[in-house]
């Protein structure tokens, strides 16, 4: 039986890696027509119901061209204001090229902090989440301007997987400098195949990997890999294409050359199989009627709580128990252990009175629950 491409056609949420050198022309600077092409590409995956999120390279790119700086390396000052002059150029860009479609643009900066550390991982889930749900497109870039050699993906590869992850996108696309993924680096290996389909990544698959020779490009076969590893084992489906044809998405739903990594289950379960392997940091003891919505897929609110055990932070795993101590669940919680005490038994509308603060309704949610 025929393996089943994946479509971004039928995508929810789709995430799509734009790399610099496709961007931005070392000669001209940024590609206008290109990118207009692009945001016709999302209007459209748009009016179809699929929620879309663009992981941008291009800010040094353009910020170098504006202040002078050389091709080539730059010492980590320059890469930094170069960053700082960039993005703002770049955001402008996407602003201009969406809103004609009604598209409202949001710039996101991260780190590899922002993903290591929970609470910051949290943060960016739920600021991304609600810009989804409020109809903006986010345009992800790594924070140039303050990341360091320790502190950095390095490639917008791995980041577009994290992003994907983060989100629970069900389909990433890589628009690459090549059209997909090959026994060998076609530049250099004339015999070297293309693959339609990759089920699975095997040790044969890694050791096929070569580099990219894209002058600014960073991410080569490698780090694309990487990234598809990360994507799958998450449940989400990962295409590389050629990204220099106008309209690369349209062009890839009507069947250009592409290779689809096949995602290993659906992006929730993944998501409830890593909340699962957690240990916990603490214990929550609920009320009969928090007992029973749990029990029908509902978050936890403070008003259900009685007793709170443990030292946590927010982001961090807690059991939760039944009236009679039985195990109901692990969640990922959004108040500390001191903030949970304080609000136990309270409705969400006391929060802010009681905390200083307005806070999150529930302390749990359903999507950071395993139950």
């Amino acid at each position: 039986m025929a393996t089943v491409k994946p479509k971004i056609a039928a995508a929810k949420r789709l995430v799509v890696k734009i790399g610099s050198a496709l961007l931005v022309d070392r000669a001209t600077g940024l590609r206008e027509s290109w990118l207009r092409s692009l945001a016709e590409d999302v209007a459209r995956l748009r009016a179809r119901g699929t929620q879309v999120i663009l992981v941008s390279s291009g800010s040094i790119a353009l910020g170098r061209r504006v202040l002078g700086l050389p091709q080539g390396g730059l010492p980590l000052e320059q890469s930094q204001a170069a960053a700082a002059v960039g993005q703002i150029r770049l955001a402008r860009a996407y602003e201009e090229v969406l809103a004609p479609h009604g598209i409202i643009a949001g710039q996101v900066l991260v780190t590899l902090e922002d993903s290591a550390d929970r609470r910051r991982y949290l943060n960016s889930r739920a600021t991304m989440q609600t810009m989804l749900t409020l109809g903006v497109v986010p345009i992800v870039n790594e924070n140039d301007t303050i990341a360091t050699d320790e502190i950095r993906y390095g490639d917008n590869d791995r980041l577009a997987a994290q992003v994907a992850v983060t989100v629970g996108a069900d389909v990433l696309v890589l628009l690459s400098d090549v059209d997909g993924f090959y026994s060998g680096n076609p530049h250099l290996d004339p015999q070297a195949q293309r693959f339609d389909v990759i089920e699975r990544i095997t040790p044969e698959i890694e050791a096929m990997a070569g580099e990219g020779v894209s002058g600014l490009s960073k991410g080569g076969m490698v780090t694309k890999l990487m990234a598809a590893r990360m994507a799958t084992d998450a449940g989400c489906a990962m295409a590389i294409t050629l990204g220099s044809t106008t309209n690369p998405l349209r062009a890839l739903e009507e069947g250009a050359p592409a290779t689809w990594f096949l995602a290993q289950g659906d992006p929730q379960t993944a998501r409830k199989r890593w909340i699962a392997a957690m240990k916990p940091k603490g214990e929550l003891r609920v009320d009969a009627g928090a007992a029973q919505a749990l029990r029908e897929g509902k978050s936890l609110l403070p008003a259900g709580i009685v007793a709170v055990s443990g030292r946590f932070g927010r982001g961090d795993p807690v059991a939760i128990l039944a009236p009679d101590g039985a195990r109901l669940g692990l969640g990922l919680t959004r108040y500390t252990a001191d903030e949970a005490r304080a609000i136990i038994g309270r409705r969400s509308t006391d929060i802010e009175a009681i905390l200083g603060y307005k806070g999150r309704a529930t302390l749990i949610h359903r999507d950071d629950m395993v139950t």
